[in-house]
This record gives C-alpha cells, sequence and structure tokens, in this order.
C-alpha cells in the first residue's frame, strides 16, 4: 500500500467536477498530483523535520572541547547529527502511533498524520521499519563511532513510549536525557574528555524548556491528553523552572570558568558570557512566564529576535575563545 492509497480522499474543490475522468481539482492539477502533493506533505509532518535542528544543535557541542577542529573531527561530529536525525524520525514515528489516541483529544495534535487518519498505522509502522534500516546502514557503512549513546537513546525512547511518559517528573528527565545522549554521541566523536559541567548545563537546560512546554499545557489544556500532567500543577512547575533556569546558568559558568579549553582568555570570556547568559535565560522565563509562551520551545526559541541576538553574541564570544586559543599566531 503507498502513501498514496493511505491518504484521505480529497474533499471536492468548489468548481471541480466528480465526473471529470482525468480528476481535475479547481487549481487545474489533476486529482492523482494534489493527492501526491498531500501525502508527501503527510510523511514529512511525520517524521518532524522541524525538531531536527535539536540534533543540529546538541551533537556539535561536543566541539566545545575537541583536541583538535579538522575536517574529519567535523566530519564524524556531522555523521552523528545525521544518526540522531534518523534515530529521533524513528521515535516521532512510534510515538505518533503509540499516541493516537490521546492526540486525537488535543487541539493541537489530532491535525497530525495518524491522530487524523491520514496516515494509517500500518504504514507508519513501516516507515518506521525504513528508518530503522537506514540507521542500521548508517552505523555499519559510517566512521567508528562508539554507538552506545544512540542505542541508550532508542531503549530510552522506547521505555519512555510504553510507560515512563505516565510517570510525572520521570518523564521530563528522560527526555532531557536524550539530550545529554546526544551530546554524548558528539564526544564519542571527538574524542574529546567529556565535561561533566557541560552535560550539567544541557541537562538543566532541557528541563527548562520541557518544563515550560508542560506548563503551557496545564494553563491551557489542563491535563487530559498527558497523564503525566497531574502530578504536576502550575506553582510545581514555576517552581522546577527556576531551579532548572539558575542550574543551567550556574552550571554553563561554572564550565567556561574550569574546563572549556580557552587558556588565558578565560577572564575576559566571563566578563562577556555572564551578562550574555542571564539576559538570554531572563528573556525566556519572561517569553514562558509573562507572555504565556513555550508551548513549542524550537518555535519559541527561533522567533524571538533579541533570544536569537543573545544566541548569536555568546556564541560568538565562545567562539572567538577558542579560535584563539587553537590558533594563536592567527
Amino acid at each position: 500500500m503507498t502513501a498514496v492509497e493511505v491518504a484521505a480522499e480529497p474533499v471536492p474543490a468548489p468548481g471541480s467536477m466528480a465526473g471529470d475522468p482525468a480528476g481535475a481539482v479547481a487549481d487545474g492539477r489533476p486529482g492523482w498530483i494534489a493527492r501526491s502533493v498531500r501525502a508527501a506533505g503527510d510523511l514529512t509532518m511525520l517524521l518532524r523535520p522541524q525538531q531536527w535542528t535539536k540534533n543540529l544543535l546538541a551533537v556539535p557541542l561536543a566541539l566545545l572541547d575537541a583536541p583538535a577542529w579538522t575536517v574529519a573531527t567535523v566530519g564524524r561530529v556531522g555523521w552523528g547529527v545525521l544518526l540522531f536525525t534518523l534515530a529521533s524520525s524513528l521515535v516521532y514515528v512510534v510515538n505518533d502511533v503509540a499516541d493516537r489516541h490521546l492526540d486525537r483529544g488535543h487541539p493541537g495534535k489530532r491535525s497530525r498524520p495518524v491522530a487524523s487518519g491520514r496516515i494509517s498505522p500500518t504504514l507508519a509502522w513501516t516507515i518506521a521499519a525504513v528508518l530503522t534500516g537506514l540507521l542500521g546502514t548508517a552505523v555499519v557503512v559510517g566512521p567508528g563511532i562508539a554507538w552506545w549513546p544512540l542505542a541508550g537513546y532508542l531503549v530510552v525512547n522506547l521505555a519512555y513510549s510504553r510507560w515512563l511518559k505516565h510517570v510525572p517528573l520521570i518523564d521530563i528527565s528522560v527526555v532531557a536525557a536524550g539530550f545529554v545522549l546526544r551530546v554524548l554521541l558528539g564526544y564519542a566523536a571527538t574524542g574529546g574528555p567529556v565535561s561533566a559541567w557541560l552535560l550539567t548545563t544541557v541537562f538543566a537546560t532541557c528541563l527548562l524548556l520541557i518544563l515550560g512546554k508542560r506548563r503551557q499545557e496545564l494553563a491551557v489544556d489542563g491535563a487530559a491528553h498527558r497523564p503525566a500532567l497531574r502530578g504536576y500543577n502550575l506553582g510545581l512547575a514555576d517552581q522546577l523552572i527556576t531551579v532548572n533556569a539558575t542550574v543551567a546558568v550556574l552550571g554553563f559558568l561554572l564550565y567556561l570558568n574550569s574546563e572549556a579549553p580557552v587558556g588565558a582568555h578565560r577572564d575576559a570570556l566571563l566578563l562577556a558570557a555572564v551578562p550574555l547568559t542571564l539576559f538570554g535565560i531572563s528573556r525566556y522565563l519572561q517569553a514562558v512566564l509573562v507572555r504565556r509562551g513555550g508551548g513549542d520551545p524550537v518555535r519559541t526559541l527561533l522567533r524571538d529576535r533579541l533570544i536569537l541576538t543573545t544566541a548569536a553574541l555568546l556564541a560568538m564570544v565562545v567562539g572567538a575563545a577558542l579560535f584563539a586559543v587553537n590558533y594563536p599566531s592567527s
């Protein structure tokens, strides 16, 4: 069965002729083309390409501690991004099939391809099998990267889909652990020493973003579509957001102060990084607590110009310090 056959039959557009043997629609395109376009859009939505940014940001963080920035090292990290992109898409497909009944009761998620019925569970499982084959092939033919973080990610997310997502506090911790595993695969690709403070920062930051999403869900939709939300309320979410924002800031600054390979530029880096880090976190808290955003963390971050500008300046400052250490004569 093809994706075109699974896709729901389109409602005839105004002005179209149901008996037209060519299947023409109002815009002049044959019906099979319109159905193919819709089917391709549903398949793309199922893989969640808008979420691939997470892999592009998390895996390369290990380059901060890489012994040397070589073409081979960057290539290995890029391959790690590809592996986690395939793995995360596989997880999204499995989750959509497992959650399709709950998603139908959510005002936003009910339009997802599986929940809406535009893609059948059978086709979704077929796509998951294809992704599994591609992931296995990429692991075998790619550079010799230790793949245990990838295996850990898949096992943890399988447990998450089955039951851990229904356990309050454990549910958010499992999702955040997935980002730590992404960074660990980056370390496996670079061969650099693992920084405990950087991993702490990643874990706390991810918890902060997830809690912002959970808070928005509580405020808007309640706990009906996500059973684990029964273990939260707005007061607890606000307290946990504050705690994790504090840990994220302290963890990152302690990383810069003690473990970042920036040599004699450490003091200057801290002078620039402290206000930028504090402002970036404060701006996100404002988006969540004042403007009631955070329901889609990726969209919240990428659509806020001040957050983007702050992140770009912080990346430039840290990058300049690392460049100065690695290429002192430049």
